[in-house]
């Protein structure tokens, strides 16, 4: 059994624009994103990991080597597929435009049936991310690994091992910095935690609160 801990990136000012980022190049962490990624890097400093896998976008990075200067004998090591979802030609584009857009009902209410132009479908967002970590276990079996994605890639992948139907995926919440664990490579996969921002504490104005705004598409009325 191999126990995979997914984190998704930490703050940054990005999300103030209102656009949809995707593999937009050039988003780091900004000065709070920094601290969410140095309390989530100290959370994680006594944890033995077996490895440290990251989106290559520069925000999952930046997380993961707030990670990894704690284990100086790990490397993060970059992988495409647990990239963010390939959005296309809507990649950059302002969420306030893009709802006026045919397929934005769509992917509010059947998101298993969306396809971005020029870009991918959910389904095939979740099934690279799941063959990553599927391809991980005999290699990491008995360890804890740390694999640093996105909000939307995360939640696909619990909605996959949880056998959610893909249309509720976004009925999942994952917050910044946060910490969700998988167990995989016994009888049967465990979703141990979910969107754990208990490092987060000492960062009062940073962690998580329900009635705080969002960029995410539910801002806009996504479920």
């Amino acid at each position: 059994m191999a126990e995979f801990l997914l984190i998704r990136h930490a703050v940054n000012d990005w999300v103030k624009t209102g656009r949809l980022a995707g593999w937009t190049p050039g988003i780091h962490l900004n000065a709070d994103g920094r601290a969410q990624a140095a309390a989530l890097g100290e959370r994680l400093a006594k944890s033995p990991l077996g490895a440290i896998y990251s989106s290559p976008l520069e925000r999952t990075m930046e997380t993961a080597a707030a990670i990894a200067s704690h284990h100086p004998d790990l490397a993060v090591q970059p992988v495409d597929d647990l990239g963010e979802v390939r959005f296309g030609d809507w990649q950059g584009k302002k969420l306030g435009k893009l709802r006026h857009e045919k397929l934005w009902q769509t992917v509010q209410v059947y998101p298993s049936r969306a396809r971005f132009p020029d870009g991918e479908t959910f389904r095939q967002a979740q099934m690279r991310a799941v063959d990553v970590l599927e391809s991980l276990v005999g290699r990491h079996a008995n360890q804890r690994v740390a694999v640093v994605s996105h909000s939307d890639i995360i939640k696909l992948v619990v909605a996959h091992y949880l056998g959610m139907h893909l249309d509720f995926f976004q009925r999942i919440e994952i917050s910044p910095a946060s910490i969700t664990a998988l167990w995989l490579g016994a009888d049967r996969p465990t979703v141990a935690r979910v969107n754990d921002t208990s490092h987060l504490s000492s960062l009062p104005h940073l962690a998580p609160h329900r009635s705080a705004p969002r960029w995410s598409w539910r801002i806009l009325g996504r479920r």
